[in-house]
């Protein structure tokens, strides 16, 4: 064995013997049994995190959604968080999944995007085991890079629509007009969100705020990955104090960390009249509660309990599941995985989110409907026509109006 094979296996192993997790109790709640032979105690589920689990954002909306499930079914869940380039150098995904599934994961659960070619090698490697990945289109028989691998599933939010939704709060917010958004890496998904939240808060700004569109400043900065690696990403502390020390009143979140937050706070406790609007997480506001605009965030128990108790009757929950939001109960999903929350920082503006949502609900506000124009001017959505899953899901470039490399 050479020895850059030897620290690999090494830095593997203690990365997994830290992260392991007890069995939980069974919750008196679950309802559902396995089907013979496949009792809960034996069943595991793996959860591989690309970041911290306790990081108020991303990593922990997806690992406090696994928790629930395996508590409420009483399986057992083993699982590895910080599993990337600047925290985990030696380490991949597949390795971890290896490793989780010598362990005895019947599912093993990953949780970025950074993880869809891990997540389908070891689906083709353990053709036994139910492979989830969170984000990604492998599963989609409609999308572009559908890849026919039974074992392996996809699960995503319609976050555009909660996205729309924190648009419209920072546009409800703002006072300067200078909205300025945290962005991670570029690809689809970040164009689609941040596109997202363009469309809605130009419609509230507009609608409701009655201003022209043209003083609407709306400014992506990205910071080349999900979360800041010094050396190799923008500071996003750095990122959110140039915005709001160079006139940006709102800054909204679009990585996996809580930068707009934490500096917002500190922004407004010098005395700057500044908010944010959270991402992922549905407690977020609670950092900065006084400032906070809303937050959309994910329920990742309501689709993660589903493919558990898929693969534990037995079955691969193999599908592409692409939830919406649950608009009835917006602010605790029950039926599908998207929410908002309502920040304080709103005040009288509460009344146009309500009636935006609203709108949104019924169907009589709907924001990829066109005509909608890409970044360079080329029309994507021609007038009367509404936006095809594929044109939402594979955006190319930010739209019209935005300022921002698309690539």
């Amino acid at each position: 064995m050479n020895m850059k094979r030897f620290w690999q296996l090494a830095a593997l192993a203690t990365l997994l013997g830290a992260c392991s997790s007890p069995t939980p109790q069974a919750s008196p709640g679950a309802t559902e049994s396995p089907s013979p032979g496949a009792a809960t105690k034996d069943f595991t589920v793996g959860m591989i995190l690309v970041g911290p689990k306790n990081d108020a954002g991303w990593n922990q909306a997806h690992f406090e959604g696994i928790e629930k499930v395996t508590k409420d079914t009483g399986t057992k869940l083993e699982y590895a968080d910080k599993v990337n380039p600047a925290d985990r150098p030696n380490v991949t995904g597949a390795q971890v999944a290896d490793e989780l599934i010598a362990k005895g994961a019947k599912m093993v659960i990953f949780n970025s995007d950074d993880f869809k070619d891990d997540a389908l090698a070891t689906a083709k490697k353990h053709p036994e085991v139910a492979i989830i990945h969170a984000s990604g289109d492998y599963a989609w028989k409609e999308g572009k890079n559908f890849k026919n691998q039974p074992n392996l599933g996809n699960i995503m939010g319609k976050m555009e629509y909660g996205k729309m939704m924190a648009g419209c709060a920072a546009a409800l917010g703002t006072e300067t007009g200078k909205i300025g958004y945290l962005g991670p890496l570029i690809n689809d998904e970040t164009r689609r969100y941040s596109s997202s939240a363009y469309l809605g808060a130009k419609y509230c700004w507009e609608t409701y705020r009655k201003k022209d569109p043209k003083d609407l400043e709306f400014k992506v900065t990205w910071i080349g990955f999900w979360f800041n690696i010094p050396g190799k990403t923008l500071d996003p502390t750095k990122v959110a104090d140039d915005y709001y020390n160079g006139g940006y009143d709102v800054v909204m979140s679009g990585i996996d960390t809580p930068e707009a937050a934490i500096q917002g706070k500190k922004a407004a406790e010098a005395g700057k009249k500044v908010k944010f609007v959270h991402y992922d997480y549905q407690k977020g506001c609670d950092l900065a509660p006084d400032i906070c605009l809303g937050v959309p965030f994910y329920n990742w128990a309501l689709t993660y309990g589903d493919a558990v108790k898929t693969a534990m009757d037995g079955k691969m929950p193999n599908g592409f599941v692409w939830s919406g939001p649950d608009f009835a109960n917006i602010s605790d999903p029950q039926t599908n995985m998207i929410g908002f929350l309502k920040g304080k920082a709103l005040g009288e503006n509460e009344k146009f989110m309500d009636e935006f949502i609203k709108g949104m609900a019924d169907g009589s506000i709907n924001l990829f409907k066109g005509p909608i124009n890409l970044q360079d001017g080329t029309t994507y959505v021609k007038a009367g026509e509404t936006a095809t899953d594929q044109q939402i899901w594979y955006l190319p470039q930010l739209l019209a109006g935005m300022t921002g490399p698309s690539k």
